[in-house]
């Protein structure tokens, strides 16, 4: 399927995976190249967002090299906005939609470890949420009425742990190519993308975010893969202790705070998932 999202002077995506952020995104960026047409030498774009003003054709030159046969399109997570909603639907409204939902706690501390690895952030856990917003399920009901429910695929994060083909099978029907097997990736399963522990240095760390971004505002996406094959990245962002496990009580706290949060994404998408609520061993209990 190939949707014609395409005008005379270039091409635009048929498809956009909009996140949230650390929902398994770089994992389906990864298994699906090769498959479909996706930007040459960097997974997130960042037009509807941070590159908006560059205009709509400095962003279809992503994809002049795709292949015209195949479907294309971009995962980038910084697009689940009503910002970067209200601009898709402008430029690309038969676009579809792909929306990739974790375990809200999981998730965010996910995002505070990519935090304090890239030095965004010196606070800790609990101070750093305090001032993210609430509504990731809440916010999905505006992709729907944007682009329409049939054209809005729902991900969960737990179905990838599962049964990860199955996950990326429901991806491939979804977009319109034909089903492949995961052996075929360089992936495969496997979790990539992950962080263990913090920088060792974070003055070392703030310096080199700020020459990949410097790097990034130049498009020089080839010598920014070229110095993570050479290891700086890893030099200027490991090092550190391990991160600890996620307090219990903190865990608690969360979990009232974002369970309205749930509760809306169980409405839209007809799922119990009280264990995003609760807690795993809590809804076991609660279902018992």
């Amino acid at each position: 399927m190939v949707s014609g999202n395409r005008e005379s002077a270039g091409r635009l995506p048929d498809f956009l995976c909009v996140g949230p952020p650390r929902a398994a995104t770089t994992w389906l960026d990864a298994v699906l190249r090769g498959h479909v047409g996706l930007p040459r030498a960097i997974k997130e774009v960042d037009f509807f967002i941070e590159n908006y003003e560059r205009g709509i054709d400095w962003y279809k030159k992503y994809f002049a090299d795709c292949d015209p046969d195949l479907p294309c399109g971009e995962i980038c997570p910084s697009y689940y906005s009503a910002l970067g909603r209200e601009r898709i639907a402008k430029h690309i409204p038969r676009c579809r939609i792909i929306c990739t939902f974790r375990d809200p706690v999981a998730r965010r501390y996910s995002f505070y470890k990519l935090a304090v690895r890239n030095a965004w952030t010196s606070d800790d856990f609990e101070s750093w949420v305090r001032n993210d917003e609430v509504g990731d399920g809440a916010d999905l009901r505006g992709w729907f009425n944007d682009f329409g429910r049939e054209n809005v695929l729902v991900l969960i994060h737990d179905d990838l742990e599962a049964d990860p083909q199955a996950f990326l099978d429901s991806v491939c029907r979804f977009i319109g190519i034909a089903p492949y097997s995961l052996a075929e990736t360089e992936v495969g399963a496997r979790r990539i993308n992950t962080f263990s522990a913090p920088p060792g240095n974070p003055r070392l760390a703030r310096r080199g975010r700020k020459l990949r971004d410097w790097l990034k505002r130049r498009e020089a996406y080839r010598t920014i893969n070229l110095l993570g094959r050479a290891g700086l990245w890893r030099y200027c962002f490991d090092g550190g202790e391990r991160f600890p496990p996620l307090a219990p009580e903190v865990e608690a706290r969360l979990r009232a705070r974002y369970r309205p949060e749930v509760e809306a994404l169980e409405e839209l998408i007809g799922r119990d998932l009280s264990a995003w609520k609760f807690g795993a061993n809590g809804a076991a209990g609660r279902r018992a």
